[in-house]
């Protein structure tokens, strides 16, 4: 087979799932070193911060931030990985700040606002089911509605009592959707703020990812693709060997609008080779058939953000508009140039927005005010671009 017919036997078998987890490529790469025994690049770090290596960017430390760790039992046993960060003694009644992660993503994709939050607020991270170093469950637990289940279960172990600030990227934050949807009192008894940052309330059935009409074809056949990976190591051979270059486009393209550090690119590729095949293709039916529409009227008074990029091919900015119309009161923020990845694209953005959003909901506590939530403009921000250059090239 020629090399531009492999790559299309390796893109079109990885299909929708590969554009979801916003790397491409590196699914090739994760089933390549599981099945070779060769450690992940940078899932492994020292945990006391250490870092002896030479590559750019790695004087970042990106996975290396960890907390108090404890395991929560989900309501089918399954173990969830979380880590708390207690506040500085010096804050005095600080909120509860639980970070949801995304799709084939981890805890550690929020390392740039866990760094700048941390001490301010008590800040609660968890691994999805399947993802970081949770458990994986039965495969018929990998649906939205468990995963609103699993928050519950993670909320009532760690932060049973007191204010709540709930924040989501992308799958994390129909994560919080599902929560409003099965627990719609603890949104107007106790969660002062909702994050929902690149994410969908329903609607993917209309997303071509960037890819017009085939774009759904490949979304049709991506869950079978996907995990026909998992036995057919030939195959994963090839999409290998296409290389880092196209890796490192497909990341581009899927998960940022702008240019990154190079070692930002490696790290988003780690998270996902971190997250087994399996996983990636039992989750993908439930993006289908996910709508949490109807569930968003629980945030209804709630202080709420929703932050998207303005080129985010996986939750695009109609999306966005979309939770709006539902929740006229939320603060609307369009970042110009922005990917699905925000809140490392753009860390500083994410981050002030998040800051905003947790300081107006402290001010809020009380049913006044939730009664006076007006209509907010959207408002579009075009940050102060760095540009990285690899120097090997």
């Amino acid at each position: 087979m020629s090399r531009t017919g492999r790559a299309t036997v390796g893109l079109a078998s990885l299909g929708w799932g590969l554009a979801a987890a916003g790397v491409g490529a590196a699914l090739g790469l994760a089933a390549e070193r599981a099945a070779m025994g060769r450690p992940l690049l940078r899932l492994n770090r020292p945990q006391d911060g250490t870092d002896d290596s030479d590559e750019p960017g790695d004087q970042e430390g990106f996975g290396t931030l960890r907390g108090r760790c404890l395991t929560v039992r989900a309501t089918d046993g399954t173990g969830l990985h979380v880590e708390v960060d207690d506040p500085d003694e010096t804050v005095t009644d600080p909120p509860t700040v639980v970070l949801c992660h995304g799709y084939a993503l981890s805890l550690d994709s929020w390392h740039f606002q866990r760094r700048a939050l941390r001490g301010r607020y008590r800040l609660v991270l968890w691994d999805q089911r399947g993802h970081g170093r949770s458990g994986a469950g039965a495969r018929e637990t990998s649906t939205i509605d468990q995963l609103g289940d699993d928050l519950w279960a993670v909320i009532q172990a760690v932060a049973p009592d007191g204010p709540l600030v709930l924040v989501g990227h992308s799958m994390g934050g129909m994560t919080v959707m599902a929560l409003a949807d099965r627990r719609p009192r603890l949104y107007a008894e106790r969660v002062l703020g909702v994050g929902l940052v690149s994410t969908s309330a329903g609607g993917f059935e209309q997303v071509d990812f960037g890819l017009a009409r085939i774009g759904r074809m490949v979304r049709r056949a991506a869950p079978t693709a996907v995990r026909t990976l998992t036995y057919a190591p030939w195959l994963v051979e090839r999409t290998r060997r296409l290389g880092s270059d196209l890796e490192s486009f497909l990341v581009n393209r899927y998960s940022y609008a702008s240019d990154v550090d190079p070692a930002l690119v490696r790290f988003t590729a780690d998270m996902i080779a971190g997250t087994r095949l399996e996983v990636i293709s039992d989750f993908l039916p439930t993006f289908g058939t996910h709508d949490k529409r109807a569930a968003l009227a629980a945030l209804d008074g709630v202080e709420t953000l929703v932050i998207v990029g303005d080129r985010d091919l996986l939750t695009p900015v109609e999306h966005s508009e979309d939770i709006i119309r539902f929740l006229p009161g939320a603060e609307h923020v369009v970042v110009h140039p922005g990917g699905h990845l925000l809140m490392l694209e753009h860390p500083d953005v994410v981050t002030e927005n998040l800051v905003n959003l947790i300081e107006r909901a402290c001010r809020s506590r009380g049913p006044e005010h939730r009664a006076g939530l007006s209509h907010r403009l959207r408002r579009t921000v075009a940050p102060l671009l760095k540009q990285h250059r690899d120097p090997t090239v």
